[in-house]
């Protein structure tokens, strides 16, 4: 049981690592937007926003890689436990809002290849809002995580 909670404790460290550039990396985006044609400033937010893409892909991949032995360790390692039951929907579900989340966040890179590439944003108040939406997919995965209501 001890290595299955190191394994969730370094899953969730990066989850929470990713999400901050999920969060953060939008936000960028509206500075960008806003900056107008002030070169160094455009620059400098430009790359933030590709260091900090860089890094929530490196995130990303070791939160997967470490899920899926959360998840199927069990079929593999010998006494590895699990905590997810064959069957469970709610598991379905969170994948299905992790998935969304990952589209959110390929949209905001390309938006930001964009940028770098001359091409105009989105205005900043869709920015703003699009920064929003990743807030209630993650409370809910939080919910289906703890409630495994189905």
């Amino acid at each position: 049981m001890t290595v299955y909670l190191w394994f969730k404790t370094f899953h969730l460290v990066f989850v929470i690592a990713w999400m901050a550039a999920v969060f953060y990396l939008p936000r960028i985006l509206v500075n960008l937007a806003e900056a107008g044609e002030a070169t160094a400033v455009r620059e400098r937010l430009l790359l933030m926003a590709r260091r900090l893409y860089g890094f929530g892909h490196s995130m990303f991949g070791l939160a997967v890689a470490l899920g899926l032995i959360l998840w199927l360790g069990y079929r593999v390692l010998p006494n590895f436990p699990t905590m997810v039951a064959a069957g469970s929907g709610w598991m379905h579900a969170k994948l299905a809002l992790v998935v969304a989340l990952l589209v959110h966040f390929v949209t905001t890179g390309r938006w930001m290849k964009n940028a770098a590439a001359g091409r105009p944003l989105p205005s900043a108040r869709a920015l703003r809002w699009f920064n929003e939406l990743p807030l209630p997919a993650l409370i809910a995965i939080v919910w289906l995580v703890l409630a495994k209501p189905f």
